[in-house]
């Protein structure tokens, strides 16, 4: 029986001089991503994204919806296959200071919203496209055809 590994993160927005903006990371293999992380014990799956984004960007924040789950497997040498299941979260940035755990992640930064969806496009896993994307729409935020292209 394979045993199912949980991580969690999201997407962080804010709104800072009345314009509404997007945190992405560069992470340690120089891809733009989200922040996310694997659960700790006794914490719930909200729990463990809201405690990876405080830790990777300096953040905190509140959840404000679900966007969807990614599950995939892969095999681990001991203990052979594992499913994995990552949770993201719509999440406003309630405070903090945008600080990247550097021993984790290369940097952290807030975009314009196609400026965001433009960098995971280019430079970003593809699995994170749909969370991007579903995340966009919750916030009201039309990705106009000519940018819904693939590289």
């Amino acid at each position: 029986m394979a045993r199912t590994k949980f991580s969690a993160g999201g997407v962080v927005y804010r709104y800072h001089a009345g314009a509404l903006q997007i945190q992405l990371i560069l992470d340690r293999y120089g891809k733009h991503s989200l922040p996310k992380g694997k659960m700790e014990a006794g914490e719930t799956i909200e729990e463990t994204a809201l405690r990876e984004i405080r830790e990777e960007t300096g953040i905190v924040g509140s959840i404000t919806s679900p966007v969807d789950i990614i599950a995939y497997k892969y095999h681990h040498p001991v203990y052979g296959q594992v499913n994995k299941e990552v949770h993201y979260y719509l999440v406003k940035a309630e405070g903090g200071s945008l600080k990247p755990q550097i021993e984790e992640i290369n940097g952290v930064d807030w975009y314009e919203p196609l400026a965001a969806w433009r960098k995971q496009r280019s430079n970003g896993y593809n699995n994170n496209d749909i969370i991007l994307r579903k995340a966009l729409k919750l916030l009201n935020v039309p990705i106009p055809p000519a940018e819904d292209i693939t590289f």
